[in-house]
């Protein structure tokens, strides 16, 4: 219970930031949705900060990590929404605009979970 626990207010949290972080960002209704984007690079870099300085150090408990990379990360990052939009691109005919999106959430996505374990490797 205390794992389900755990999940649910790093969820929780992650999701109100990527929310705020939406409404701050995605201002315009055409081209590329810059906080679902913004969100899912921190949040592949965070992921891969957290579980990087899990495995070099062995200092977070299996209750940290769940709660910062399943919770945290999991509420923050949004395949649904980066789906969703992805959607409305290609049946606006902005084929431009849904290659580029794709491919840099992609690329930078694992560039930054890349990053985010080379960083905590080099500290």
């Amino acid at each position: 219970m205390k794992q389900l626990i755990l999940v649910f207010v790093g969820g929780g949290a992650g999701s109100v930031l990527r929310f705020l972080l939406g409404r701050w960002l995605n201002t315009t209704p055409n081209g590329i949705p810059y906080g679902t984007f913004a969100a899912n690079i921190l949040g592949s870099l965070l992921i891969g900060l957290i579980l990087g300085w899990a495995l070099k150090n062995n200092s977070l408990s299996p209750n940290s990590t769940l709660l910062l990379a399943t919770g945290f990360c999991g509420g923050f990052t949004t395949f649904s929404t980066f789906a969703y939009e992805n959607h409305l691109m290609l049946k606006s005919g902005d084929f431009l605009t849904f290659a580029i999106y794709t491919l840099g959430s992609l690329v930078l996505g694992f560039a930054a979970v890349f990053a985010g374990m080379w960083i905590t490797k080099a500290l």
